[in-house]
């Protein structure tokens, strides 16, 4: 029980100072920007979908290297246990699109829980993050 605590626990505390960075350095590079302040919105959007495909391929990884182990129980459905299956199904768990073709069984069912939760809250954080930045910098003509 406490090894779940402490892995999953690591996992988010990856993904959220990931997301951190991400945001802390392009809110402090986009205003240097030597380009139209329209187009410094691009780059703060594109940058955010690259936290969150780093991130989600953190989830990915544990869920790859749990998935492998006896211990702590496994994807199934159409899933071939190979990284990328890991990948499609953080992605789905991460945006809470929800379970289509591969579930978690045993104690694998904690982390994608947690993952849907910390999903929704960088998204959001996302969200806030480039709504700012848009007063910012978006009627500077």
């Amino acid at each position: 029980m406490i090894s779940l605590i402490l892995i999953n626990s690591l996992v988010v505390i990856a993904a959220v100072l990931i997301h951190y960075e991400f945001l802390y350095r392009l809110s402090r590079y986009l205003p240097k920007m030597q380009i139209h302040h329209r187009y410094r919105i691009v780059f703060g959007v594109l940058g955010a979908l690259t936290a969150h495909a780093v991130e989600i391929w953190v989830f990915a990884f544990a869920y790859y290297f749990l998935n492998h182990s006896d211990a702590w129980g496994h994807l199934s459905g159409n899933v071939t246990g190979s990284l990328l299956d890991c990948g499609y199904f953080s992605f789905t768990v991460f945006t809470t699109l929800g379970f289509g073709d591969i579930q978690p069984e045993g104690d694998l069912r904690y982390l994608t829980g947690i993952e849907s939760l910390t999903g929704l809250v960088l998204i959001t954080w996302t969200a806030s993050f480039l709504y700012y930045e848009m007063q910012r910098h978006w009627g500077l003509d």
